[in-house]
């Protein structure tokens, strides 16, 4: 990134002084490494999502930001709908409510070292994963409604994991105001056959070890220990958020004029929170949570089917769920009051502080447990949502480690064989469908997760709590 287009304001906190059509100034968190590998378009794209009406104390990246469609990947922003406010279907993405399920296994190292090419291949076989995969469950279009408005709690209640699992979701696995009329019969039709699939791309679920610990208190809290055999499930919504998210950027476009709305780009479709289309978009993309939620509760399914046929000593518990594509209506403070906001979090993880009471019990004096995948070669983090969190950034941390190689990029300089190859020498199992799928998610392709936790936790927008490394990844 150009020095230039940035003043820095401590060290880790980069300031985008508000000029021109922008309503509020930009801020981006990050190391002075991590902003030197930023490319230009992040400015440029944190500088136009300033610029839409409504939007309230300032436009954000995260440490892990690069270039997205709309949003740039590790943009928030909050918008209030007594002063305009919008909702954007590219400030979410099409990937709707992607985020990561993190799972206890009751189990350390020692008691699954001999295992892991079995649970490798049972993980595998168990798993559907891969572009166009299709899960066991088959779904009517009115079966699929109720799952769009009930969410994991429709998973639980259907056999699929226990009703005290919802405890570890956010919103306790059900988003309300989720409205399947508002989901076209595309979507729909996209998502019968692909509940509990993974997915292609950087989904992956796998098989964790805890070799850190940071934060003792936390840790206990959570229920990590070193040696603590974790498994970490990293997807969303399937076919139906992408449709969702085609459908409405379309109908966005075509209504901004009769808004008076005068973009900066056709990325940024947007549309006021109070119109018809924008209460549409909402209605459709709760849905797309709920189908993201209930897909990861399926999936933990499997999981505990999967270890109950290879270890007694296995007890699959969920540690938490929470998504980072997503638009949420929540209370914060701004300009010295209370107030709702719509809060668009696009490759960015809520991560609410102490005392919060949105929080299960069990972690309410710590914070939320924020969820931040790594790549399938490096390492993966838990962190705890802080209270500051919510004063800088609305509660949002980075999600993950954030690309610096484009796919295609990424497919001419490494091969899949060659890639799964070094890996298992490292002792890291890869078992995927596609070697493509597999260069095109090289470790190498993406930055440094250690680096870009650092600064999240140096800002303060989370604090690290635990350190996982990869034992076995089941890829798309």
């Amino acid at each position: 990134m150009d020095r230039k287009l940035v003043k820095r304001r401590g060290d880790t906190k980069w300031l985008i002084e508000r000029s021109g059509a922008m309503n509020v100034d930009g801020i981006i968190f990050g190391s002075e490494p991590l902003i030197d590998e930023m490319d230009d378009m992040v400015v440029q794209q944190v500088r136009h999502v300033a610029a839409l009406p409504g939007i309230v104390e300032g436009s954000f990246a995260m440490p892990d930001a690069h270039w997205g469609y709309g949003f740039c990947i590790g943009g928030v922003a909050a918008f209030d709908p007594d002063k305009g406010g919008v909702v954007s279907a590219g400030g979410v993405g099409f990937d709707i409510a992607c985020g990561v399920r993190t799972l206890h296994t009751g189990l350390k190292f020692e008691d699954i070292k001999h295992l892991r090419e079995q649970i490798a291949e049972a993980l595998f076989q168990q798993i559907p994963a891969g572009v166009g995969s299709t899960g066991k469950l088959r779904l009517s279009i009115s079966r699929l409604d109720e799952l769009l408005a009930q969410g994991a709690r429709w998973a639980a209640e259907n056999g699929f994991g226990r009703k005290d699992d919802l405890r570890f979701i956010e919103a306790n696995g059900c988003m309300t105001g989720a409205n399947p009329s508002q989901v076209s019969k595309q979507a729909k039709k996209r998502q019968l056959n692909e509940m509990g699939t993974l997915g292609s791309g950087n989904h992956y679920l796998e098989l964790q070890k805890v070799v850190e610990i940071y934060d003792e208190t936390a840790a206990r809290a959570f229920g990590i220990e070193k040696d603590d055999i974790k498994i970490s499930i990293h997807c969303g919504s399937r076919g139906l958020g992408h449709q969702i998210g085609t459908d409405f950027l379309k109908r966005m476009t075509t209504s901004a004029k009769k808004h008076g709305l005068d973009l900066p780009e056709r990325e940024l479709a947007c549309a006021p929170l109070d119109s018809p289309v924008g209460k549409s978009y909402l209605g459709a993309m709760r849905c797309g949570i709920n189908c993201a939620l209930a897909n990861r509760q399926i999936l933990m399914h499997l999981v505990r089917e999967v270890f109950a046929d290879i270890t007694p000593k296995a007890n699959i518990r969920l540690l938490y769920d929470v998504s980072h594509n997503t638009c949420q209506e929540e209370t914060h403070a701004t300009n010295g009051k209370s107030k709702k906001l719509f809060v668009h979090r696009k490759g960015a993880t809520r991560a609410w502080g102490p005392g919060h009471s949105e929080l299960p019990a069990e972690y309410r004096t710590i914070g939320q447990p924020v969820l931040i995948g790594g790549t399938m070669g490096t390492a993966s983090y838990i962190l705890a949502g802080t209270s500051q969190s919510e004063r800088l950034a609305f509660g949002s941390a980075c999600h993950g480690a954030g690309r610096n190689m484009s796919r295609r990029a990424a497919t001419k300089k490494w091969h899949g064989k060659e890639v799964a190859g070094r890996l298992a020498s490292e002792g890291i199992l890869i078992r995927s469908r596609s070697m493509r799928g597999i260069a095109e998610e090289a470790p190498q392709a993406y930055k440094d997760v250690c680096e870009v936790v650092q600064a999240t936790h140096n800002a303060g927008l989370a604090k690290k709590v635990a350190k996982l490394v990869p034992l076995v990844c089941i890829k798309g």
